[in-house]
């Protein structure tokens, strides 16, 4: 198996909590529909949105990632390649503050320039260009 595949399979298995970044509030988008998804797989999830407060569908939302009140595994990010170097500088803040936020996960068609690096010298899981709801139907 490809090892960024098990990578990402083992950042999915070991964890619990998932916030994510630019819920979106429209059905029909990637970024609203998926994140619906993870609470029926067992994740609880936490929206990130400040235009979206307080929830989208069953999930709440808050406004910034210093917001959620509990420990985060993964911070799971739907937004422009462009926003993702200051959500993962915001993300690691939070991890080196609190020790949560495990992971890092920019959803397919997203990168980030530099965040690899900022995550490994972080110790923090980094996955990029790649979609959850994939990665889950490995996860038994």
């Amino acid at each position: 198996m490809d090892t960024y595949l098990e990578q990402a399979i083992n950042a999915l298995k070991s964890s619990k909590t998932i916030a994510v970044v630019g819920l979106s509030k429209n059905p029909g988008k990637s970024a609203y529909d998926i994140p619906q998804l993870l609470p029926q797989w067992g994740y609880d999830v936490v929206g990130v949105n400040p235009t979206a407060t307080p929830a989208v569908g069953s999930i709440p939302v808050v406004a910034a990632l210093a917001d959620v009140p509990f420990d985060i595994d993964i911070v799971n990010v739907f937004r422009p390649s462009s926003d993702t170097d200051a959500i993962i500088d915001e993300a690691l803040a939070r991890h080196e503050a609190r020790g949560d936020v495990r992971c890092i996960w920019l959803q397919l068609g997203i990168t980030s320039a530099h965040g690899a690096d900022k995550c490994a010298r972080a110790g923090v899981t980094y996955i990029d260009d790649t979609c959850i709801y994939v990665i889950q139907q490995y996860v038994k």
